[in-house]
């Protein structure tokens, strides 16, 4: 009699525990406002979008190259087979091969790789998050000609230290500058809870974490409602993710970025970006509100400097033009979580559609039930850099 006395002493301050603990979470990470609604009506009709592609599981980034070769990765959150894929002969191909797409005793290869991007030597990039950081983040380049002859050859891979990108933090996106020698990197960090903005050397192998905690880089207290469902995990951890959305202009002397929950566009110099001699103090003075902005998840840049934005919660997707003026050029439901933004030759605009707000913790299940994810294109009437 006394065992069971003990045991349900014990049940009962374990049931407690949890009631704190879940009620600990909810007042750190929970709730929030109702993000603003700043979508208005379409200016471009349902029939300017064009389905490239049905896809098995959810699409995350696309990088459209110069020469027409579409690449892409399945979102982490899918748990799918194949990481990284090129869209070739109206089929997923596996890129570069089977092999890059787990795990292998020699060799590099893709864990949680997220983001891609083609830079101006026709090099493609892949942003791997590591895991949100419990393993090692890391930027993987291939190369995709030379000298017009194909090769899809591996060139390097960099492994970025602990003290740039620890266990916690997530490398999202990433921008790569017009001389193709740095890159900046968006932390959005949800488990962590601090954003940053990384700058790679590619010449020199190195990494500054700058930024760390800035205003401009965290989330605001909004709670993302998309399609009726509030993102929110239990309901107590809402999904706020830190800075994701980045992007640089043509000449590569803007930088703009915010956070998925933030209502700022924000934008630096990259000059600024690049100056190792300024404080934190001295660096976050230069950030700029750049305009108000919706719900964000991918961003890209045109050669205006109109900057294109997906907005989930909308099923749509705006142009922020350089005056800060924001315009909806599409809102259509098939737009499942409009994701990953970039512009393609002859001023095709590709955005894929993960169709988040379906399959987080969903597991299998849910990415069967929500197949087939789509890709899609359109004209903005505006040329943008192809694979950026």
């Amino acid at each position: 009699m006394r065992a069971l006395t003990l045991a349900a002493r014990l049940l009962a301050g374990a049931a407690l525990a949890s009631v704190l603990l879940w009620g600990a979470v909810r007042w750190r990470h929970g709730g929030g406002a109702s993000f603003p609604d700043r979508a208005g009506e379409p200016i471009l009709p349902a029939s300017a979008l064009e389905k490239v592609a049905d896809l098995p599981a959810p699409p995350g980034n696309v990088a459209a190259a110069r020469d027409g070769r579409i690449f892409l990765t399945f979102h982490p959150e899918g748990h799918p087979g194949i990481k990284v894929a090129e869209w070739k002969d109206g089929r997923v191909v596996p890129y570069p091969n089977t092999g890059f797409q787990g795990p292998r005793p020699a060799g590099a290869w893709f864990d949680t790789p997220l983001s891609l991007r083609i830079d101006s030597r026709n090099r493609l990039w892949v942003l791997d998050h590591g895991s949100h950081g419990w393993t090692v983040p890391r930027l993987v380049t291939f190369r995709l000609s030379n000298d017009g002859i194909e090769t899809d050859s591996f060139d390097q891979e960099y492994w970025f230290p602990r003290e740039i990108a620890g266990r916690g933090s997530m490398l999202n996106d990433f921008a790569i500058s017009p001389d193709a020698k740095t890159i900046y990197v968006a932390d959005s960090s949800i488990f962590a809870d601090s954003g940053a903005i990384i700058v790679y050397d590619v010449e020199t192998k190195t990494a500054r974490r700058v930024l760390d905690g800035d205003r401009s880089v965290q989330a605001m207290p909004y709670l993302p409602r998309v399609r009726g469902r509030d993102m929110q995990f239990f309901g107590a951890f809402a999904i706020r993710p830190n800075v994701d959305s980045i992007a640089l202009d043509r000449h590569g002397l803007w930088l703009y970025y915010g956070a998925v929950t933030s209502d700022v566009l924000w934008r630096i110099r990259r000059q600024d970006l690049d100056d190792p001699s300024l404080s934190p103090e001295q660096l976050s003075a230069r950030v700029e509100t750049f305009a108000r902005k919706t719900m964000s998840d991918g961003i890209t840049v045109d050669w205006e400097d109109d900057v294109y934005v997906t907005d989930p919660e909308h099923d749509a997707i705006h142009r922020i033009d350089r005056r800060g003026e924001q315009t909806t050029l599409l809102r259509d439901e098939r737009l499942r979580w409009p994701d990953g933004i970039g512009f393609g030759p002859q001023g095709w605009v590709y955005v894929t559609c993960s169709a988040l707000h379906e399959i987080l913790l969903g597991g299998e299940a849910a990415v069967r039930r929500g197949a087939p994810y789509q890709l899609w294109r359109f004209r903005a009437g505006a040329l943008g850099v192809p694979g950026q």
